[in-house]
């Protein structure tokens, strides 16, 4: 991937946008906005122009250097921004291919950058955040699909609950976790499309919760 290409997927997920999205404000397909991330091609000048206007920073795309009134928290390395900043690596769960219980194991998607108290001041720290990408509509109303949610990975147990990541039979969940009577979990998914799932005691070896899901980066609606 070129330096170029990267800075172009670092502001257009700096916009809770898909490629997709993106690409139609830019004026091109899907396609023509991988190859661009990718550095197969590069943009014509209507296309930046257009991506301008939607907000990306065209000054990071060729110098790495924000303007003032760009977001300087996302998508810097310490050498480019101020001190403090805290790196929080971001996973696609769907494009997880270990055994669900390591996500160091995994390929970094990308990195963002945070000022460390500000995720302190949220009660986290900063070197247990991971950030983990949504996939499928069970958690509508809550969650999208494609929305990024921060993960405290030092809480892994359901108290008080909440909406955790799981490991359900080797494939990792987001779910909402209730505690039941007997010991029992239940696990709820805020589309009512879906039907709870009852964990029973007796079955829990096969459950892990891997952390807490704090906060969320998404698309406003």
């Amino acid at each position: 991937m070129s330096i170029f290409g990267e800075r172009l997927r670092q502001e257009r997920q700096r916009l809770g946008l898909s490629q997709e999205e993106f690409g139609e404000a830019g004026g091109v397909k899907k396609v023509a906005q991988s190859n661009y991330e990718t550095g197969k091609r590069r943009p014509d000048s209507e296309y930046l122009e257009r991506v301008s206007a939607l907000g990306v920073d065209i000054q990071f795309l060729f110098s790495g250097m924000r303007t003032d009134n760009a977001d300087a928290t996302f998508g810097l390395s310490p050498s480019q921004s101020e001190e403090g900043l805290a790196p929080v690596p971001l996973f696609d769960i769907e494009a997880a291919a270990g055994d669900g219980r390591s996500l160091e194991q995994e390929q970094i998607e990308t990195t963002l950058y945070f000022p460390a108290e500000q995720l302190e001041a949220q009660g986290l720290d900063p070197a247990q955040v991971v950030g983990v990408k949504v996939r499928g509509d069970s958690m509508d109303g809550t969650l999208a699909d494609g929305d990024w949610v921060l993960v405290d990975r030092s809480r892994r147990e359901p108290k008080p609950e909440g909406v955790f990541l799981l490991l359900v039979h080797g494939e990792r969940r987001i779910k909402r976790v209730q505690r039941v009577a007997g010991g029992a979990w239940l696990l709820i998914s805020d589309n009512d499309h879906y039907q709870p799932e009852l964990i029973k005691p007796e079955d829990m070896k096969d459950v892990e919760i891997l952390g807490r899901c704090e906060i969320r980066i998404g698309r406003v609606s």
